[in-house]
């Protein structure tokens, strides 16, 4: 059995120090190595500017080398992805195939066990009363 595409194992990622990366960070990452600006990428993926700019900065002073780099007035392309973050983005993706393909066995078991949906009725679970 391959494994359902609304199956997903997601990765998020604890640092010692109490903070950590997930998939939204990175969908971030990427979506501004695509768009070039923080405002839109924010747009793109639903988010506030704000929020946006609050996690880029996080992910910046997160580690030693920058994640980003903004240039501020610039029209058009004024974010960028350094080398660091494409790097960040290639080895949590990897991270996140590799725990795929490790668990996929066990996804597939889980899978298999699911209830069919169009089985299951409304206070089915309940067991009917004699009305007498």
């Amino acid at each position: 059995m391959t494994q359902d595409s609304s199956a997903r194992l997601f990765l998020r990622i604890y640092f010692p120090d109490g903070q950590r990366i997930g998939p939204g960070k990175i969908l971030l990452l990427e979506t501004l190595r695509q768009h070039g600006s923080i405002l839109g990428a924010a747009k793109v993926i639903g988010m506030s500017y704000r929020r946006a700019w609050m996690l880029t900065d996080e992910m910046n002073r997160m580690f030693t080398q920058k994640v980003i780099i903004t240039h501020p007035g610039r029209r058009g392309a004024g974010t960028e992805v350094t080398a660091f973050g494409e790097r960040l983005i290639s080895i949590y993706r990897e991270m996140e195939e590799r725990a795929a393909q490790a668990n996929q066995p066990l996804m597939d078991e889980l899978i298999a066990g699911l209830a069919d949906p169009s089985a299951q009725k409304v206070g089915a679970s309940e067991p009917e009363m004699d009305p007498e």
